[in-house]
């Protein structure tokens, strides 16, 4: 009995033990795989880690824009180590009302002062930090259509945060720039990431003198801008000269500028006389202001010269030469390379020829035509009163055109009509010639014609005294003057040159001027000159409906 006792025990005690090594077991390996798993997952950290190092950019060159401003300005102001990050706002666009003007004052004012004790005096001023203000063309972040920065300095690292920032802008069309403190280098280094913007039109930069005056690399001849506004920057005449030499030269022209605003500047006699030298050549710009400049006669008379015809310079009609030089050469190349590539350019007696040899060989389609010969045999007839001679020009002439009515859309056939243009002699039938052979080899032509629309020089032209005159700018429509020293000395001029553009305006390029702002200058109101301008120009300006009830604000303000 005892015996079978003893047994039961051990037998428990190695169960036990079995069941103790199990358990010790099942404890080592969990803690085993939990230390692997721990360090698989340090390992992979350190990877991530390691990676993210990588991938993050260090400085602004190797940062990738997203095209939302207002993520991608911190992080680039963050990369140049700016502490104080100027904030993004969206401006929301005003509405196109009549207390337009009373609403965003009100909103300023209520911006600016707050109620006293609404908020900490250190957010009292809060209007006046530094901000980019943007406006948007929905909700979608992305579409950026404005950016404003106003009174405060752009450095360097702000200037590299734009030029990085504002190409990845895809829908910004205008950027404007108020008493911004840019200098010389800056306004090079920020000109040179303009073209990277593919839609900006406007550039505004205003209150921003900078020394060197070098504003005209803004309007050189490659640049896209159409919009540009330089007011109260003190540009004298050394800065207007460059810009006139910017907006034309005999050699050269900007070709996009459409208004460029310059009030409120240093121009005075000898800067008009800079601008007026600018317009002799350039027909693009259609309004400039030069509104409170301290111009006087001088730079009227300067102004009204180029507006009616004008007599070339020397270097002027020396570039007119070789231009019509280079036109003529091109006509004289432009024939001989027709007649060996194409068939439409042969004499007229060789199609009159090989129209009757045809009618001749294929009587069968002569029969098939006799049902339009009825309409078409007058002409004939009346040939026959004549020589046999004639008689069988008119023949082989109306089958010729029979021919040609008929078989016009075969791709052989389809140079026959300009036969035609060459009978008639004139250069009427050219365009449609150039339209025709579009692909060939007469394509050539097409810079010529180009040439003669977009260069004044190959304008018609009259010697007059020893001199050489052309048409004068008529492509300018608007003028302003406002707020100047012109006296009543200058004002004759200025009405012979709208004179002299209402006389050659028909057929001619531009609407010649439409608008011309005289307010505020130093000649009286009962100014006879002055009292024909008015009567010329309320019969051009097509805004104006009735000229009776004309507003005093353009032209019929006191002088002073």
């Amino acid at each position: 009995m005892t015996s079978t006792v003893s047994w039961k025990r051990v037998i428990r005690k190695v169960k036990m033990g079995k069941k103790v090594e199990k358990v010790l077991k099942e404890r080592v390996e969990k803690g085993g795989g939990a230390a692997s798993s721990s360090a698989e997952e340090e390992a992979a950290r350190s990877a991530a880690a390691c990676t993210q190092e990588k991938t993050t950019p260090h400085t602004v060159e190797e940062y990738v824009c997203t095209g939302i401003l207002e993520t991608d300005f911190p992080e680039l102001c963050a990369l140049v180590g700016m502490k104080e990050i100027p904030a993004v706002t969206s401006r929301p666009r005003p509405p196109v009302t009549p207390t337009t003007e009373k609403s965003m004052l009100e909103e300023r004012q209520s911006l600016s002062t707050p109620p006293p004790g609404s908020a900490p005096a250190g957010e009292r001023f809060a209007y006046f930090r530094p901000r980019l203000q943007v406006e948007l063309e929905s909700e979608d972040p992305r579409t950026v259509r404005e950016v404003q920065v106003k009174g405060w300095k752009v450095d360097e690292r702000m200037v590299r945060v734009f030029s990085k920032s504002l190409p990845s802008l895809s829908s910004l069309q205008s950027f404007h720039l108020w008493n911004v403190g840019l200098t010389d280098s800056l306004l090079n280094s920020l000109q040179a990431a303009l073209p990277l913007c593919l839609k900006l039109r406007m550039l505004v930069l205003d209150g921003t003198p900078i020394p060197q005056q070098s504003y005209y690399r803004l309007i050189a001849e490659d640049s896209a801008l159409t919009h540009v506004s330089l007011r109260n920057n003190k540009i004298d005449a050394e800065g207007a000269k460059l810009i006139g030499q910017a907006l034309s030269t005999p050699k050269s022209t900007n070709k996009n500028l459409t208004s460029l605003n310059l009030a409120y500047n240093h121009l005075s006699d000898q800067g008009a006389d800079h601008i007026a030298q600018g317009l002799r050549l350039n027909r693009t710009l259609l309004c400039l202001s030069l509104a409170h400049n301290g111009i006087g006669d001088e730079g009227a008379l300067k102004l009204a010269e180029v507006l009616g015809p004008f007599a070339l310079t020397h270097e002027e009609t020396v570039e007119r030469r070789w231009l019509l030089l280079g036109r003529d050469s091109e006509r004289q190349k432009s024939p001989a390379t027709r007649r060996a590539d194409s068939k439409g350019e042969r004499p007229l007696s060789h199609h009159s020829s090989t129209s009757l040899e045809r009618s001749k060989d294929k009587p069968s389609r002569a029969t098939s035509k006799k049902k339009d010969t009825p309409k078409k045999d007058e002409k004939p007839g009346a040939a026959n009163q004549g020589t046999g001679s004639e008689a069988a020009a008119g023949k082989g002439g109306a089958s010729g055109k029979k021919e040609e009515n008929k078989l016009g859309k075969k791709p052989s056939d389809t140079k026959v009509p300009r036969s035609k243009g060459a009978r008639s002699g004139g250069k009427e039938k050219r365009p449609p010639v150039i339209e025709l052979e579009g692909k060939g080899s007469v394509v050539q032509q097409k810079p010529v014609e180009q040439l003669e629309t977009v260069s004044p020089l190959l304008d018609s032209a009259e010697h007059r005294d020893g001199k050489l005159f052309i048409p004068g700018n008529s492509t300018l429509a608007s003028l302003n003057l406002m707020g100047n020293s012109l006296t009543a000395r200058s004002l004759p001029s200025l009405l012979s040159s709208l004179l002299s553009q209402g006389d050659a305006r028909l057929g001619k390029v531009g609407t010649g001027l439409l608008r011309l702002n005289l307010a505020r200058n130093s000649f009286p109101l009962d100014c006879d000159s002055f009292t024909k301008i008015q009567e010329t120009l309320s019969v051009r300006d097509p805004l104006t409906k009735n000229p009776a009830s004309r507003s005093p604000e353009g032209e019929q303000v006191q002088p002073a």
